[in-house]
């Protein structure tokens, strides 16, 4: 009986479409690209390793032909492909429509080769009717959005494997450069340079209770004194703290007060009232972007795990494809959607027509539609949890409230303002406003509310109504100052710099969860809250781009690279041409000239040097970027900058305070009572610690005795008594009933007690300094909390298919998440957000890769022993030769 063989891109994909489908189908999956190019010198064939050209894997003399190998964790993969081919007499590439999902069937045409037809089949949903007309409308793989994935490809290879090792030799080793990341790292940069720019400014105005004859009361905010408009935080100048426009009036803490204490007995009455209606519309229904952008604001998502949850979502025929800039709807869903609306909220809330949304994105491509429920009804909330899981469920209670509320209708209110002034005309004339809304018809509100996870309560929130007032009418004032201080920039959160990506035509929505998961990997930024902090790594990296790599990190010319890639997946334009101009020049700087000539004028000192200003007697004092981390210079002192401090903490008044802790370093506390050896106080790169003797020079591995302060404790309290206890540590603090030692110490996750092998945690009321037997004993007693004998179980995959039926679990161990199958184990990789959130196909893949590894290898220490012993073998060998010769 002849068969058709289905390939797609993963497991749970093959599993959805294997239920449409029926017996007729082979329905199989690539687990991602069978092919790519080498990671690594061992991927590289023997045929090509003597090659110039082999590490980058492109070869640039040679019209920038790629070399694809197939990596050796996707052999046994390909292997089961071509078994499963020999059975059918068709093959259907069902990946996905974007480049990529194109580029997966174009590599595996050509590594499978077929004899068979092959054709491919598309769809934006993964249902039933969806899939069936996708049968019946094939078509050849696109040329262009392959030629536009191999040309992006070529030039992330030739950027990364380039500009990465001019990092690696001026700033730090570990580091990566990428067209989209480093453009990523600049915004971050450059907000961060905004804040330590940043001078506040202070500025004061006054708040009155109006109370009218009937006790209503109401709050109004002086605006104008004398007709002169008052001074809000948007008039001052964020760099110098100064007004920007000299005729806005400033109002000190003595004019405030003085001005409150003259309009207090004075009679004020309502000058003006007015109304104006509004409307709100709601907001287009999902693209990826906006989707990863919300659930960051609404759910606390991070990218990644958003796009996990989206993936999951539309493998298993809840939503429509996820990968999209279009802001569309299908004919079909529109229907759908109507008729939800009238069902759910009544026929009252519905337009007489459909709406519709044109995209305000740079390079879109909308091939799509948007991001929406899938199928002809909507699916409960409840079965999609049971189906998935708690994030899939909340992602998409997101998308399908969006997709109902975008064919709303507006949400209409008035808003109000109230005018009230004094009434003395020899004096100052003060004018307070007043202003309030209200809410007349919910519209899309009823359903959602953008940045907002309860539609009710931020629609309770809409309403903020004054009282009834006329004017001419009096009303008595109860005045107050009221202080302000201007605000600093924001940091951007991931919602923050992805909508400045987007804005900007930079990279693609699909990739950004991956951009911001390597910017945090590469220790570029780390998170304050839900803000993304630039570290001092990322300052240097984007000095030396700036002066001697400009181009490759301008936003415009980046925004322009994507555009011209956009227009080649269009068919608009040849790949080679412009790989030829990227990298050797042509109407722009070529990547490989540029890299020729600048990288000896490239100055490490200078790119890894960050001017901080002068301390106040006017020495310089600069930040750099050091081996071991960032520290401060002033003339000849150092001091390092403990870690966990944000760049913009780091001003001069707290500079100047590490480099005199660190100066004051050299002199000690004063001598240890029993030893008589110095007892220094010393600021590292993880904090404060007190330090016993001094190092020996001539044996650089005996390090002094250190210990670090006390959780709370600062160096200011620490005198050299305190020190002395400090350094007592790990110390006997007594005995028990049986003449146990129980010995006290402050370890890597705070202080903590030890009988044998039982450990317990102070409670955080204890003071390790003035800890009794009696209490140790107590804290012995309970029980111990968090202790488990075995891993715990975090997560289990059960009846997975590529084990014959067998699970997969995933564990936290020792050294944090892993995934087993009972034979190979594999650890989660590190940054990974959000182990919780881990799908089966990437559990596969873990697995598969820790296999494909080998053994791990033996520690260097014993590497070393074997060494030494082969070594003196061989001493050995040749002594006893040349004993026979001499004899």
């Amino acid at each position: 009986m002849s068969k058709r063989l289905v390939i797609v891109e993963s497991p749970t994909k093959a599993r959805t479409l294997a239920q449409y489908l029926g017996d007729d189908f082979i329905v199989e999956s690539s687990v991602g690209h069978i092919r790519d190019l080498p990671s690594n010198a061992a991927e590289i064939p023997k045929a090509h390793k003597s090659e110039a050209w082999a590490r980058l894997g492109v070869n640039v003399d040679d019209d920038f032909k790629p070399l694809y190998v197939v990596q050796s964790a996707k052999k046994a993969k390909l292997k089961e492909l071509r078994a499963a081919l020999k059975d059918a007499d068709e093959l259907l590439l069902a990946t996905d429509e974007d480049r990529e999902g194109e580029a997966i069937s174009h590599h595996l045409v050509e590594t499978l080769k077929p004899r068979v037809p092959v054709k491919r089949m598309v769809f934006h949903e993964i249902t039933r009717a969806a899939i069936l007309e996708s049968l019946e409308q094939t078509r050849e793989i696109d040329r262009n959005l392959v030629e536009a994935q191999e040309a992006r490809r070529i030039i992330d290879r030739l950027y990364g494997y380039l500009v990465s090792p001019v990092l690696w030799r001026k700033v730090a080793s570990g580091l990566s450069a990428g067209r989209v990341q480093s453009v990523a790292i600049r915004i971050l940069v450059d907000r961060e340079r905004a804040r330590m720019r940043f001078v506040p400014a202070e500025y004061w105005d006054l708040v009155a209770e109006f109370t009218t004859d009937s006790g209503e009361k109401f709050e109004a905010k002086l605006r104008t004194l004398d007709g002169q408009r008052l001074a809000r935080s948007g008039d001052f100048d964020p760099d110098t703290g100064r007004l920007k426009d000299p005729a806005v009036r400033l109002l000190s803490r003595e004019e405030s007060g003085a001005l409150a204490q003259a309009l207090m007995p004075q009679e004020f009455c309502v000058s003006a009232v007015e109304e104006k209606p509004f409307k709100r519309t709601p907001a287009p229904p999902f693209t990826t972007s906006t989707l990863q952008q919300e659930a960051n604001r609404k759910l606390g998502f991070q990218a990644r795990r958003t796009m996990r949850a989206a993936q999951a979502l539309y493998e298993n025929g809840f939503i429509t494809y996820m990968r999209t800039d279009s802001v569309t709807l299908s004919g079909e869903a529109l229907a759908q959607t109507r008729a939800s609306i009238e069902a759910t909220y009544g026929k009252e809330y519905l337009p007489e027509a459909p709406r519709s949304y044109q995209t305000k994105v740079k390079n879109a491509q909308e091939a799509h539609e948007a991001i929406r429920p899938a199928g002809s009804k909507i699916t409960s909330v409840e079965e999609v949890r049971r189906a998935t899981g708690p994030d899939e469920a909340k992602l998409y209670d997101l998308i399908w409230k969006r997709t109902m509320a975008c064919q709303m209708l507006d949400a209409r209110g008035h808003r109000m303002a109230v005018t009230v002034v004094n009434s003395d005309t020899d004096g100052s004339r003060a004018a307070f406003r007043a202003t309030g809304s209200r809410i007349d018809f919910p519209g899309f509100l009823r359903a959602y509310v953008e940045g907002r996870p309860d539609p009710k309560g931020a629609l309770a929130e809409q309403d903020r109504l004054l009282p009834a007032v006329e004017e001419g009418q009096s009303v008595a004032p109860q005045i107050e100052t009221e202080e302000h201080l201007t605000k600093p920039p924001q940091r951007l959160t991931e919602a923050g710099l992805i909508r400045a990506l987007e804005e900007s035509g930079i990279g693609r929505p699909s990739t950004y969860a991956s951009i911001i998961n390597t910017i945090e990997r590469r220790e570029y930024t780390f998170r304050k809250g839900n803000a993304l902090v630039p570290t001092f790594t990322a300052f240097a990296v984007v000095n030396l781009m700036e002066r001697h790599l400009g181009h490759l990190i301008d936003t415009d010319f980046t925004a322009r690279m994507e555009n011209r890639l956009d227009r080649i997946a269009r068919g608009e334009r040849e790949p080679l041409p412009y790989l030829r101009e990227f990298y050797f020049g042509n109407g722009m700087p070529g990547l490989k000239p540029l890299l020729d000539t600048k990288v000896d004028e490239i100055d490490p000192r200078e790119v890894c040097s960050i001017p901080l200003g002068s301390d106040d007697q006017g020495r310089p004092i600069i930040i750099r970027v050091g081996r071991y981390g960032p520290f401060l210079q002033r003339d000849e002192s150092t001091a390092n900058i403990p870690e966990g401090i944000c760049p913009d903490e780091v001003t001069i008044e707290r500079a100047s305070e590490l480099i005199a802790h660190a100066e004051k370093a050299d002199e000690p506390l004063g001598a240890h009572p029993d030893t008589n050896q110095p007892i220094y106080l010393k600021v590292g790169r993880y904090g404060p610690y007190v330090q016993l003797g001094d190092p020996d020079p001539e044996d650089k591995k005996k390090k002094p005795k250190m210990a670090s302060l006390l959780k709370g404790m600062s160096p200011a309290e620490v005198s050299l008594e305190v020190a002395v206890q400090l350094l007592a540590f790990p110390k006997i603090v007594g005995q028990d009933a049986d003449g146990n030692d129980i010995t006290a110490a402050n370890g890597r996750y705070g202080p903590y007690i030890k009988r044998g092998d039982d450990t317990r945690s102070l409670a955080a009321s204890d003071d390790l300094l003035t800890l009794t037997v009696a209490r140790s004993l107590e804290l012995l007693a309970q029980e111990k909390k968090g202790f488990r004998r075995s891993p715990k179980q975090l997560k289990i995959f059960e009846n997975v298919e590529q084990l014959d039926g067998g699970e997969i679990k995933m564990l936290d161990g020792r050294y944090g998440p892993y995934v087993t199958d009972g034979e190979t184990n594999a650890s989660l990789p590190k940054g990974f957000a959000d182990p919780a959130a881990l799908t089966l196909e990437e559990a596969l893949d873990l697995l598969e890769k820790r296999r494909a590894a080998g053994p791990r290898r033996k520690k260097k220490k014993k590497a070393k022993k074997k060494k030494a012993k082969k070594k003196t073998a061989k001493k050995k060998v040749a002594k006893k030769k040349a004993a026979k010769k001499s004899s």
